[in-house]
């Protein structure tokens, strides 16, 4: 890969930082105070107003705590739940795994898969897989799981090219971000998760989006608009789903690049440096990084030279990655 250049990184939206920032409950007063976009004059007027109501509409029921995801798998909120119980045993886990064969044996995949198993011992029994694999790990495989079943559904097929595209993507953060958080105290599993979660507010403005007017994606004030509102909507469905507080809150400030401070670099660090490097790794090249304007590379005390260290092995890993997540 070529030595990185400096160059600088902005936002699409200057308010955009403070909309991620905004608690679940002011989701949709802190949208409702931006500016929308400049309007497309090849965009009618009601269909603007159609998606700046579908969009109020999302702000509103998640700050009140209502997530409605459909054609998400149940299974892997149950897993979920189960596993923020600091007391839940094995054999719970196994037994909601087992409800659901296809997950069970995605597990098993990713159990056996090179990231997992370089000793190369194969294992066939659910239990020892879950136990190879760990929390953090299983939860990463049953939410590859369950964004797999989303773009596979028949009623989701409108949007299964974007939402593949989505994915790739959030395989790419995760790497980085566990690459990343290696060379830090945040613990590596934690971080991968959260970056494969960090795009979760677009795709549920995606699957929400299915059934609405044809003319949403078509208008780029509603997609300036995505940019803006997807992390605010991502925390609260993180908080929903009863996911620890650093990891919603990392998903919230993801594009806060003027996060400062003196304590030691935290999950939103690696997200925020994550997410920067993400897009860094989808440019055709030369690729350039900038460690200026973001504050959170001076935190983590990353030069460029090391954002490209960073993103060769990120890359190096993206294939077992692939393999070990069934996608």
């Amino acid at each position: 890969m070529d030595a990185p250049r400096v160059r600088a990184v902005h936002c699409k939206d200057t308010n955009m930082a403070n909309v991620a920032s905004a608690p679940p409950g002011k989701a949709k007063e802190a949208v409702q105070g931006k500016t929308a976009p400049a309007p497309s004059a090849a965009v009618d007027h009601d269909e603007r107003a159609s998606a700046l109501a579908f969009l109020a509409t999302l702000a509103t029921e998640v700050s009140k705590g209502t997530v409605n995801l459909p054609c998400f798998p149940d299974v892997v909120m149950r897993i979920r739940k189960a596993l923020a119980e600091p007391d839940v045993s094995l054999t719970e886990i196994v037994r909601i795994v087992g409800t659901e064969p296809r997950l069970a044996a995605r597990l098993l995949q990713a159990a056996n898969s090179a990231a997992f198993n370089p000793a190369g011992r194969h294992l066939t029994d659910l239990r020892a897989a879950i136990t190879r694999l760990g929390h953090r790990p299983v939860q990463s495989a049953a939410m590859s799981f369950a964004v797999k079943q989303l773009r596979l559904a028949p009623a989701l097929r409108a949007i299964s090219r974007p939402l593949n595209v989505l994915w790739e993507q959030s395989i790419s953060v995760a790497a980085i971000c566990q690459v990343i958080a290696r060379r830090t105290r945040v613990s590596p599993e934690e971080a991968f998760l959260t970056g494969l979660l960090h795009g979760i507010g677009r795709l549920y403005i995606m699957v929400r989006s299915v059934g609405q007017s044809d003319k949403l994606y078509q208008d780029p004030t509603f997609v300036e608009m995505i940019d803006s509102w997807h992390a605010a909507i991502g925390k609260a469905v993180l908080e929903n789903w009863g996911f620890d507080e650093h990891m919603s809150e990392a998903l919230g400030e993801q594009e806060d690049y003027d996060r400062g401070g003196k304590i030691e670099p935290n999950l939103t660090d690696v997200l925020v440096v994550g997410v920067a490097l993400g897009r860094v790794l989808r440019e055709p090249g030369p690729r350039t990084v900038d460690t200026d304007s973001i504050k959170s590379f001076a935190r983590l005390h990353l030069t460029p030279q090391n954002c490209s260290e960073i993103l060769r092995h990120a890359e190096h890993q993206l294939g077992s990655l692939h393999a070990a997540l069934g996608c």
